[in-house]
């Protein structure tokens, strides 16, 4: 609106000349902004084009500091240390060794450091020489179908691929695997290989453990062996020095404020309050149970079908794939320890790294209670290593608990057949042991700094994204057995999983975290080709999802393949799961035939083995002549080691072949994927 007000001070502005225009400021703001705009364009070019694998060149602050960070030579001569531990470990086994060598190079005068590959610029492995009398060892874990665990496959790729000089490195490397599978400690053999062919010098020969049979065993008497290699070597003695020495000092919190106290959070704070995508390992999602239903109809044991919501989440997965689930131990057992140790379970404490280079600063989320740690982040009910048996001696008042003590942590022979009675044969976890030797006190700090973490669990998918995009199905035993002690022992998750029972009713869902890992556990690309399925008891789990996606198809009019299924269980009446839609399938044409066997409905037992012996024309037709894909899930000590022996056989005598040709037919199948093997042992 216009008045002779607003004119007026219209033309004042109009006649001052100020010392600055609206046009010189306009101007001043487009140089500014395309100047900005310019250099940390050039800035970011800068750095990506200076990429490479294991090679940062800084550019700015942050890189500095991660180069500072990522360089263990570095941290080596700065704390004047000649070993390195480096672990690949995907469940914490590989990492705790690691520790455990580390902590003993003090008794060789070899001051240790443990250090994880993935956070590490390995290329400096060549820089090693510079440092005399130095030691890099290796504690390498082989996963799954013969690969790397996670953290150790950026160092993989980088032996793979690279020709670094490595001469003057002196290296030793122990391998964590388990016999019953075909790539039994791949990845540790190939390191240890690939170590010398650059030049390296391996100064001990490497340790293969055998997770199967008593990998504790292998690793302490490959160990001792080590040290001694290592004084011949370098040329010094051992001091006789025990180094019992914490690894991490306690930090009282009780002034902490609670909405800073970690209450069972994998990694970040808070984090199942505010649930942010993407969810991986260390960022699980927090999903409802949907459906928790008995697949058993009969017997004293129990098979659970459930379904976890994923509506909303932004989760993807694949038929064939895992779901991880985090479990929590029986408050029941949590309680037990602190009426054992007479402590105050609430008490909010932390346990920080008396490493200072060390870039773990807590062996588990701090700070929290002891009764969180307990229930969410420590493993109670595994059977604990020789070394805790070790730490523990000096937490024991009475004599003979002293001894025993020393006895099962000594390596001699009469101190394994001890260990192995006493804790593995009779099955004794940390609260059985505690109770049996009434007078071991140790400090519960301490011993939680000693127990390994509680490991999430992992489940074959029973279900297709296809047919179920908003929910994962799993199909689990629930475990419960008696040991020689007349104690029962249950399993942490599938029975914290038995609890979660979803109601009608408006209350809140139970909920559990879980995220989802990638599997090569997968259909043939084309819906046309045929495949033989073989999997008894919950083997039948990704079957099961490959069933509804190959049905799926087929009611969108697509053609689908000859689809064979070997399923067997005890009995038909009793654990037969699925029946009723294992039979649909068939009636609809989904499944083109269903083999079943029911081992105890009949005087002798009669497994899936039998019948794929008994089906050699249908078995060749179809991965011979038809070129299809077969896929084994199960038991892999026993039922997967029978079905290879089988396939082999087959292919020998219908293929007409001799056993060598028939062996390298069936290793190209696994090269082509088209023998696949999802096992357990």
């Amino acid at each position: 609106m216009e008045n002779s007000e607003g004119v007026k001070i219209e033309s004042t502005v109009v006649t001052e000349e100020p010392l600055i225009s609206a046009l010189d400021i306009a101007l001043f703001v487009v140089i500014i902004t395309v100047a900005s705009f310019w250099y940390f364009k050039r800035d970011k070019q800068s750095s990506s084009s200076e990429k490479k694998p294991y090679t940062i060149q800084p550019s700015s602050l942050s890189s500095i500091e991660q180069t500072s960070n990522s360089s263990f030579i570095k941290k080596l001569k700065s704390t004047g240390r000649s070993l390195v531990v480096f672990y690949g470990s995907q469940t914490g086994t590989a990492e705790e060794f690691a520790g455990r060598i580390a902590k003993e190079g003090a008794r060789y005068k070899m001051k240790g450091m443990v250090a994880d590959p993935e956070e590490c610029d390995m290329a400096d492995l060549v820089e090693m020489k510079e440092i005399q009398k130095s030691l890099a060892i290796f504690c390498i874990a082989t996963y799954g179908e013969g690969d790397p665990t996670d953290n150790a496959m950026d160092f993989y790729e980088w032996l793979q691929n690279g020709d670094a000089d490595l001469e003057g490195l002196n290296y030793a490397v122990f391998g964590l695997g388990n016999k019953t599978y075909e790539h039994y400690n791949e990845i540790a053999i190939y390191i240890d290989q690939r170590l010398e062919e650059l030049g390296a010098t391996r100064v001990h020969e490497i340790g293969l453990g055998d997770d199967d049979a008593n990998i504790e065993d292998d690793f302490v008497s490959w160990k001792e062996k080590l040290w001694e290699s290592v004084c011949s070597h370098y040329g010094i003695e051992e001091t006789g020095e025990e180094s019992n020495i914490r690894q991490y000092k306690l930090v009282d919190c009780s002034e902490v404020l609670p909405e800073r106290i970690f209450s069972g959070e994998i990694s970040r704070l808070k984090s199942y309050e505010n649930q942010r995508f993407p969810f991986d390992v260390k960022n699980p999602y927090l999903s409802k149970i949907a459906v928790n239903r008995e697949l058993h109809k009969s017997g004293d044991r129990s098979c659970m079908h459930i379904e976890f919501d994923i509506d909303g989440s932004k989760m993807r997965y694949d038929t064939g794939d895992h779901v991880a689930v985090y479990p929590k131990n029986s408050s029941e057992l949590v309680d037990k320890i602190g009426e054992l140790l007479n402590a105050d379970l609430d008490a909010v404490f932390s346990l920080l790294n008396t490493d200072e280079e060390s870039s773990k600063k807590h062996p588990f989320p701090c700070p929290c209670t002891y009764r969180t740690a307990l229930t969410y982040y420590l493993d109670i009910t595994s059977n604990p290593r020789t070394h805790i048996m070790k730490e523990l001696i000096e937490y024991a008042s009475d004599p003979k608990d002293q001894e025993k003590l020393k006895l099962m942590a000594s390596s001699t022979p009469e101190g394994k057949k001890e260990f192995h009675e006493w804790i593995l044969r009779d099955n004794r976890n940390i609260v059985h042991i505690l109770e049996d030797l009434p007078s071991v006190k140790p400090d519960l700090d301490h011993l939680c700094e000693l127990l390994p973490r509680l490991q999430c669990r992992y489940y074959s998918i029973s279900s297709s994204p296809k047919v179920y995009p908003k929910s994962i199905h799993i199909t689990a035993v629930l475990v419960n057995y008696t040991t020689s002690t007349n104690r029962v022992n249950k399993g942490v998750a599938t029975n914290l999983l038995a609890q979660l029972i979803p109601t009608n009713d408006e209350l809140p869902q139970p909920t559990i975290p879980i995220y989802i890992r990638r599997s090569q556990f997968r259909l043939p690309p084309k819906s046309q080709t045929p495949i033989i399925m073989i999997g008894p008891g919950t083997g039948l789990a990704p079957f099961r999802g490959f069933i509804q996606e190959r049905d799926y198809a087929r009611k969108e009019g697509r053609e689908i393949g000859e689809m064979v299924l070997y399923f067997g269980c005890r009995k038909k009446d009793e654990d037969f799961i699925y029946e009723n839609e294992l039979q649909e399938y068939v009636a609809n044409g989904t499944l083109t035939k269903l083999h079943l066997a029911f081992s105890r409905d009949q005087p002798e037992k009669k497994y899936v083995t039998h019948l794929l012996e008994q089906n050699a024309d249908e078995l060749w037709n179809i991965i011979g002549e038809k070129s299809g894909h077969l896929y084994v899930c199960g038991d892999a000590r026993s039922m997967a080691k029978d079905v290879h022996s089988i396939i082999v056989k087959v292919v020998m005598e219908k293929g007409q072949m001799t056993n060598s040709q028939a062996l390298n037919y069936v290793k190209k199948m696994e090269q082509q994927k088209r023998y696949s093997a999802n096992v357990w042992s």
